[in-house]
């Protein structure tokens, strides 16, 4: 790994934006770099999605020398610095005390460059680079102090000294070692992994939301099934989802596109898994991912709909009529569940898709607006109530199979539902 710096990220404004802070800190008289993941990044040759710079200049001369700062972390020596429009992370160099609640240190001392490297969590999140110092090449110089460029070059992510005190400050960072080896397409080198397993079962005492946002970031990327069998194969799949241990492959997750939504993942994790589509079973199993992975409403639902959708699309689309058809091709869980449908029966799902085709082309279209509104109904005279809903259903139903073909039909269709009581 040779520390260049690809030119192309030099005039990035998040780049630009860290080089001027760290400019504006050099001339104040202190030490600044690029710190963290954004230099791993662009050592590989990818773009970094934000900033990080690290210093020896402590918060309080961070908000004097900066106009627009704000202090989310000034306990921790994190300060975010808004510049040219871009905010960026500053934080002191610092040494770690105690993780008593496995998640942050008890207290922290700002230290030095060195302390700060050996705090972190991999070797490949523990480089610096010193923008300002071109000595080693035009884009600055990398600055090493546990051995991240070997592990680079290597292709393997390790744990930052003793891989068991690591997993013990944060046992989350388990799930992020799963992540980024499979984001970055590296190996997790041995006794990190030995570390992992053992530590595995102690996953369960981090906090659920914390566990369901590493697992939508997985979810988020196209590496997204080597890293659930790595999470597997490591035993991290128990604790992660409160659930038996299930050693088996995400074959129908492999088979997602890289935009696949995170409920469509989620249902294919659960097959994987072994869950029955149209079974009990998948409402409990909803409801437990729910508590474990602290899903949304949203996202509960989506993953609901997902499912019962797989289950109409396989065993009752065949008995369903033309406004039934639409009505479900029209829903939002229908895409991602006929995705899923595509990778377990490729022939049904393609039967499926020509019909909602041949549905699309028809006079009324796959999801017209609506001929006839509930101000309509008012109009001719009769109360909104509960048979209102249940009566502008029936004439969407016509719309859709084409019985009324304007809002003249719709008002002739309802007074003669309404008149002989057919509501």
């Amino acid at each position: 790994m040779s520390g260049t710096i690809p030119s192309q990220f030099a005039q990035t404004p998040g780049r630009l934006a860290a080089a001027e802070i760290i400019a504006t800190l050099r001339g104040a008289g202190h030490v600044a770099y690029l710190a963290g993941g954004c230099v791993r990044d662009e050592l590989l040759g990818r773009v970094p999605q934000d900033y990080d710079v690290a210093t020896d200049a402590t918060p309080p001369v961070l908000t004097k020398l900066f106009r627009k700062t704000s202090e989310v972390g000034a306990s921790f020596g994190v300060v975010l610095v808004k510049l040219h429009g871009v905010v960026t992370e500053v934080a002191t160099f610092r040494a770690d005390g105690v993780y008593s609640d496995k998640r942050r240190p008890d207290e922290v001392r700002f230290s030095t460059p060195q302390d700060d490297a050996a705090r972190r969590d991999f070797t490949v999140n523990a480089l610096f680079l010193d923008p300002a110092d071109t000595s080693a090449g035009p884009h600055g110089r990398v600055i090493d102090f546990v051995g991240g460029l070997d592990d680079l070059a290597k292709r393997v992510l390790r744990a930052v000294g003793d891989p068991d005190a690591r997993l013990a400050e944060d046992h989350l960072r388990a799930l992020r070692a799963v992540r980024l080896s499979a984001k970055l397409g590296f190996a997790i080198d041995a006794a990190t992994r030995a570390a992992i397993t053992r530590h595995a079962r102690e996953l369960a005492g981090v906090s659920r939301e914390r566990i369901g946002d590493e697992v939508r970031a997985m979810m988020a990327h196209g590496s997204r099934a080597g890293a659930i069998q790595e999470l597997t194969d490591l035993g991290l799949d128990a604790p992660a989802l409160n659930e038996p241990h299930a050693d088996v492959s995400p074959m129908l997750l492999s088979r997602l596109g890289p935009g696949a939504s995170f409920g469509a993942c989620l249902a294919a994790w659960a097959i994987d898994r072994g869950l029955e589509v149209g079974t009990t079973d998948a409402l409990l199993l909803i409801s437990r991912w729910r508590g474990a992975l602290c899903l949304s409403n949203d996202e509960k639902s989506t993953l609901s709909n997902i499912i019962q959708t797989i289950q109409v699309i396989e065993r009752r689309w065949g008995e369903l009529g033309v406004a039934a058809r639409k009505r479900l091709a029209s829903s939002g869980a229908f895409g991602d569940a006929l995705d899923l449908v595509s990778v377990r029966n490729s022939e049904l799902a393609g039967g499926v898709q020509e019909d909602v085709e041949a549905l699309r082309r028809t006079a009324s279209g796959l999801s017209p607006s609506p001929l006839v509104t509930g101000d309509d109904l008012i109009s001719l005279g009769l109360t909104p109530g509960p048979s209102f809903k249940v009566l502008l259903e029936r004439l969407y139903d016509a719309q859709l199979e084409d019985r009324i073909g304007s809002r003249e039909g719709g008002l002739e269709l309802a007074r003669e539902l309404a008149g002989f009581g057919g509501v």
